[in-house]
């Protein structure tokens, strides 16, 4: 069975079951500064997870467009990917354990056709904060699952959440297949890598309070999620998700721009596989970013320099091809079907590959130079080693690559103490942007929620009428704000703007939600995010008759409560996008 074949029976699977079927989030997440990508299909659902109501009910399902930048060192494996697409089905306060256990037994089996034979699972086995899950076990044995396939453990693989240091989360049971050649043992060994993990059934029935309890949640949740790019292998008898549709055209590509084969260089060849489908969603994303030493531009940078430095590697000539666009045209070919804002955008992205790709060929053969300069003193030490990974790119395997050519020693182990040294800042740095806690509902934030459209109508009503939004972050401290604009604004301007917002926080205006069909919220005159795609019924803010946007909320219930309105910034964010940061006081 193809991929597009498994994302097409789960859909109607779950839309037979009552469920409503949901377009995907855009990658880049919208109000969460807890993370930098949507990182599973719940993620742009917490909301409606926490207790508000979801438009379309409470019985959803979706194919998300996902990315995990904490496998970055995984991939090149034959199971694990940076962008991948997650097949999910979520209740909210509806059905509960047995019946979303059930669901997957029979997705499984009767729809998928896998063996019982080959399937095993584990539950959580209960500890001081939360007992055995005894209810989930029941279930897969009761539908014929053999005890000995049951294995229960603990919080680090069997538990849920919560995404920050507060909020809901609880047990999980997975589901495992078994992949190796011949009959499956009959006892199942979580630690055998034969067993692939093909599905998680999450139980959100905790709220972990700031006391670092546990408290029952009034609406318990199940949040589920089967990774296409492992099930698609699967469903094909591959234990190799590379030898899928979905990454073969794109490694045969790469065999014929080479001249290497891939049973001889397998792990670069899956890197350059997954990272140039990773930075072509980025770059194609409906708030696609642009690469940069920021954020997801950051990564996307990280993404396309390490593409070009595996073809050099694999011995092509980095100068005469831009290898990212050539890569590039056949993935959004492979996927444009599916995904019509690749085809959109793909002048964007063509345009976007090929200038990151030209730029780091200057730098790689900057690199060079600073590297023969080393060379000089036939030694390289741990500093100077780290400086041309830092500064030029170059991975240590390069390096010692380039100096064992010249008979030169390299200080590795210096090295990668000098490295650990970065990644432990980068950790300290991540759990602070994780410490506020996924889908972070504060009252500052709410807040500012609220401010952000105050903002944009002021904008559209100081400067022109055709702004529309391209993007925002709202911390507990801040809101940012991305629009259409092709200059900078004069301090004339942005002390109108924040005049302006000010103005109606003044005058105490009523915030009201309506629930919508999205083509009635447009015809009333409601505003959308610009690409931002929206289920046929929708929430709608009305702040007065001064602003009326479609927005999953939350909001304050009347502008006297924001305080004074301060614009702190006002920036480029790329070609024709202008970026403002402000504060309430």
């Amino acid at each position: 069975m193809k991929a597009k074949d498994l994302k097409k029976k789960y859909l109607e699977f779950f839309k037979k079951k009552g469920h409503s079927i949901i377009d995907s989030a855009p990658l880049i997440p919208e109000h969460d500064p807890t993370v930098l990508f949507t990182t599973a299909g719940m993620h742009p659902l917490v909301p409606f997870l926490m207790g508000q109501s979801h438009t379309l009910g409470t019985k959803l399902a979706n194919v998300q467009k996902c990315m995990r930048t904490g496998d970055i060192e995984e991939v090149g494996d034959t199971t694990h990917n940076t962008f991948f697409e997650m097949l999910g089905n979520w209740s909210f306060g509806d059905y509960f354990k047995e019946e979303a256990i059930e669901f997957s037994f029979e997705f499984l089996t009767k729809v998928l056709k896998l063996p019982i034979s080959h399937l095993a699972v584990t539950c959580f086995k209960g500890d001081k904060d939360a007992p055995k899950d005894e209810v989930s076990a029941n279930k897969w044995r009761e539908l014929g699952v053999a005890a000995e396939r049951i294995a229960f453990l603990g919080k680090k693989d069997n538990w849920w959440g919560p995404a920050g240091e507060t909020g809901p989360c609880g047990p999980d049971t997975e589901m495992f297949y078994w992949t190796g050649k011949g009959k499956p043992p009959q006892k199942f060994d979580s630690g055998d890598s034969k067993w692939v993990e093909i599905w998680n059934d999450v139980f959100m029935e905790y709220d972990k309070t700031k006391g670092g309890k546990f408290v029952p949640l009034k609406q318990k949740n199940v949040d589920t999620g089967l990774g296409v790019e492992r099930v698609t292998a699967v469903l094909q008898g591959l234990d190799d998700i590379y030898l899928t549709e979905l990454f073969w055209p794109i490694i045969k590509k790469v065999e014929e721009l080479t001249g290497k084969k891939y049973n001889k260089e397998k792990k670069v060849m899956r890197i350059i596989a997954d990272h140039i489908r990773a930075a072509v969603f980025i770059l194609g994303d409906e708030r696609g970013v642009v690469p940069s030493n920021l954020d997801q531009g950051y990564i996307l940078r990280r993404f396309i320099r390490r593409v070009v430095r595996h073809f050099r590697s694999l011995g092509a000539d980095v100068n005469k091809n831009k290898f990212t666009v050539i890569l590039a045209e056949l993935i959004i070919k492979i996927y444009e079907g599916e995904y019509r804002l690749l085809k959109e955008k793909k002048k964007f992205i063509l345009s976007e590959l090929e200038k990151e790709e030209g730029k780091f060929v200057l730098t790689l053969e900057k690199g060079l130079r600073k590297f023969n300069q080393m060379c000089s003193d036939k030694k390289i030490d741990s500093k100077e080693a780290f400086l041309l990974f830092q500064s030029y790119g170059f991975p240590i395997e390069m390096t010692q690559e380039l100096a064992a050519e010249k008979k030169v020693k390299v200080d590795v182990k210096g090295f990668e103490k000098e490295y650990q040294k970065h990644q432990e800042l980068s950790r300290v740095g991540a759990e602070k942007r994780f410490k506020g806690g996924l889908g972070d509902a504060s009252v500052e934030t709410t807040k500012l929620h609220t401010a952000t459209h105050l903002l944009g109508e002021a904008l559209r009503r100081v400067l022109k009428e055709d702004i529309r939004q391209r993007g925002s972050n709202i911390t507990a401290e801040r809101l940012r704000y991305d629009f259409n604009f092709d200059r900078k604004l004069t301090a004339e301007e942005l002390e109108k703007v924040e005049k302006e917002v000010n103005k109606v926080i003044e005058k105490g205006i009523e915030v009201k939600r309506e629930e919508m069909l999205l083509k009635e919220a447009l015809e009333s005159g409601a505003r959308g995010e610009f690409g931002a795609k929206y289920p046929k019924k929708v929430s709608v803010y009305s702040i007065g008759n001064y602003s009326k946007e479609i927005c999953m909320g939350p909001h304050v219930a009347n502008t006297s409560e924001l305080g004074h309105f301060k614009i702190k910034k006002e920036q480029s964010s790329s070609a024709g996008v202008r970026r403002i940061k402000a504060i309430l006081e």
